[in-house]
């Protein structure tokens, strides 16, 4: 018999309330299905739901074992889900062969055991079963439970399934699903609650999914968020990722990308894939990052990024900070302005601390002067540049040509990423004004 919905779990404030009974998918497999007279009609084989963009998506029927074949029941014509038999309301049933609608999915064969994303708590989950219930007249999916001993009863002698105990159950509001496998089919609308999620956290779910859940995943997020969570990612995985992905979709997603991290990725393609993707890029995109990939990996070049923000000496610090606004999508690349001189050669790297205590009429030719900025060529060593970086205890440097104009900046986040680079990705904080 169902078992009424746990006190701890779907406690958010949602539609669900906690008296609501849950009925196992799970459990319904196998159960007979008798006309208003009693008589057995069939076998209950799988659940229908319809992904409409909603918390809890609409039960539209029953998949009916009769004989050999497969039949649909509208889920209007069962007085009940939740008894030891499912009870027609009628005695005209059209027992049409199933055959799946645009946005339905069935729950046990597409849903359980498959991979699922708990938002709230950033981890990837797999379903061991699934409970819809009576809401005013409509059935729906309500709860995923994850729990071990679930799998187990499911596992189990067949009057084991029909008794679920639900252990550990997560309100389906709060997931992230997938379509069947090799199908195209999506929810209509991606779990808002994704758009709360961090790029750290993002990167270790995608890190967690399965090659087509991952790509599905990546396409619900919006593409600049998802190159954020890139970022976070191994080179390695993003190259994996890249691979995965339709060429349009991954050249979309390294344009997105810091340029620098872009360029990391890009190494860890083979040739031929490289080429592909850069054919597939905006040509101005693909110029850049091929200039980049030209300086060796490990040089000052190749670990330098192009996102800087340059400056004229006459500027003030109100139209300073009013570029920097404009440049946010960009802050973990940017902790410093380069002022430049009308040759173009850098005068001095003013640090966004001096611009947060400058007053907004300040001209930036009054915050010049002091140290001479710190610099190094684009062929620089990385032994060398960790010398530089050491021996002036910045946060960042400037790549500069022959001329000292400026062509990017080296953080002290990327250098750790070079020298350590089995772990992970590193973000030191940056302080915007």
């Amino acid at each position: 018999m169902p078992r009424p919905v746990p006190a701890g779990p779907l406690r958010r404030r949602r539609t669900i309330r906690p008296d609501l009974v849950l009925v196992s998918v799970a459990g319904l497999a196998g159960r007979p299905v008798a006309n208003p007279a009693g008589a057995e009609v069939g076998k209950v084989a799988d659940v229908v739901a319809r992904w409409d963009g909603s918390p809890y998506p609409p039960v539209t029927g029953l998949v009916v074992r009769v004989g050999r074949r497969q039949a649909f029941v509208a889920i209007s014509q069962a007085a009940s889900l939740a008894e030891a038999t499912v009870r027609l309301n009628t005695a005209r049933v059209d027992l049409a062969d199933f055959e799946r609608r645009s946005g339905e999915v069935v729950l046990g064969g597409d849903v359980i055991d498959h991979q699922l994303v708990d938002v709230d708590g950033v981890r990837v989950v797999r379903a061991a079963d699934l409970y819809v219930a009576q809401i005013g007249s409509d059935w729906r999916l309500v709860a995923v439970d994850v729990g071990l001993n679930t799998l187990l009863r499911r596992l189990g002698p067949a009057r084991w399934r029909t008794r679920p105990t639900p252990e550990r159950v997560i309100d389906w509001a709060r997931i992230q699903p997938f379509g069947r496998p090799g199908a195209p089919l999506r929810l209509a609308a991606p779990n808002r609650e994704l758009r709360r999620l961090r790029p750290a956290e993002l990167a270790d779910l995608l890190e967690e999914l399965g090659r087509s859940q991952r790509q599905e995943f990546l396409a619900a997020l919006e593409p600049d968020v998802a190159a954020d969570a890139l970022e976070e990612m191994h080179p390695d995985d993003v190259g994996s990722v890249l691979r995965d992905a339709e060429p349009g979709h991954a050249a979309a997603l390294v344009a997105e990308m810091e340029p620098d991290e872009a360029v990391d990725a890009l190494r860890d393609l083979a040739d031929d894939d490289r080429s592909e993707l850069l054919a597939a890029m905006e040509p101005g995109d693909a110029a850049e990052l091929t200039a980049l990939l030209n300086y060796p990996e490990d040089t000052a070049g190749g670990l330098m990024t192009t996102n800087v923000v340059a400056v004229a000496p006459t500027d003030s610090v109100a139209e300073v900070r009013r570029r920097l606004s404009a440049q946010a999508e960009h802050g973990g690349d940017v902790d410093a302005v380069l002022v430049v001189g009308d040759d173009g050669a850098l005068v001095d790297d003013i640090t966004l601390l001096e611009l947060l205590v400058a007053s907004d009429d300040t001209r930036l030719s009054a915050l010049t002067g002091g140290p001479s900025p710190v610099t190094v060529t684009a062929d620089t060593p990385l032994a060398e540049v960790v010398d530089v970086l050491i021996d002036n205890r910045r946060s960042s440097i400037v790549v500069v040509d022959d001329e000292r104009r400026p062509i990017g900046r080296i953080l002290a986040d990327d250098v750790v990423d070079a020298l350590v680079p089995e772990r992970g990705r590193h973000r030191f904080p940056r302080i915007l004004s």
